[in-house]
């Protein structure tokens, strides 16, 4: 899997199964964002949606076990 973590100039630093890759923005979709999940297609890199969405409720989930919140 590899996910998006953040930013840094014209690239945007991936967090992969192996470790962490810096990918230029050039080659994603133009509305990547943190925490999108993608997928290295041969046409190129893609947005990954539904894993992106079970990615986002996961994490809130954690963090509202960790927070205490029933939301």
């Amino acid at each position: 899997m590899m996910i998006i973590d953040r930013f840094e100039q014209d690239f945007a630093v991936v967090e992969t199964d192996d470790g962490i890759i810096d990918v230029a923005r050039s080659y994603l979709p133009e509305n990547t964002a943190e925490g999108d999940v993608i997928v290295l297609t041969e046409n190129g890199y893609v947005i990954d949606e539904q894993a992106t969405a079970e990615q986002r409720k996961s994490m809130a989930e954690r963090l509202n076990r960790l927070t205490g919140r029933t939301e």
